[in-house]
């Protein structure tokens, strides 16, 4: 049975630019774009870094998941945080919904492009490094994924047009 791409879900570590792609992929393909850390800014009042320091790294995954299953979209190409991985129900739903795409980066290019953990909102746990959360995560965006796109070597042009040409010829 062939998936819809009535939805396109990228997910990855922070700073593997489901931004980024996110908005060009949408532009290319006529959809919408959303971005679900807004949603949840949105919806707070406040930054994800404020939401975290309020609420604890629990209270803002409860958040993020309530957030994240709620998000409907119809053409859309939906850019959540790279946490959500960790809440089954808002991945279910976002499987259920369309398309999940996994943008793969190294952990060498992660922390390469990634700034201050905390002013982005990562949910980091107490005593654990960039390296921990990436060995963590990583087998849960496998896991989700109904495509992965390896980013090494490719701009982010590159991997819109892979994309876009995938979407419009409704492969999978």
């Amino acid at each position: 049975m062939k998936k819809k791409w009535s939805n396109i879900t990228l997910i990855g570590m922070p700073a593997s630019g489901k931004s980024t792609i996110g908005v060009l992929l949408a532009k290319r393909l006529g959809y919408q774009f959303i971005d679900t850390d807004l949603l949840i800014q949105q919806e707070e009042g406040c930054l994800l870094k404020d939401i975290i320091a309020k609420r604890g790294l629990a209270g803002f995954m409860e958040v993020e998941n309530r957030v994240n299953s709620q998000v409907r979209g119809g053409r859309a190409v939906i850019a959540p945080g790279g946490s959500v991985v960790y809440e089954e129900e808002a991945m279910e739903h976002l499987r259920e919904i369309g398309m999940i795409v996994y943008l793969k980066l190294s952990y060498e290019a992660v922390a390469e492009r990634l700034g201050n953990l905390v002013d982005r909102g990562v949910v980091l746990k107490d005593g654990m490094t960039l390296k921990d959360l990436y060995d963590e995560r990583v087998p849960l965006y496998e896991k989700y994924a109904d495509i992965t796109v390896d980013e090494a070597g490719k701009n982010a042009g590159d991997v819109v047009d892979w994309l876009r040409n995938l979407a419009e010829s409704n492969i999978l």
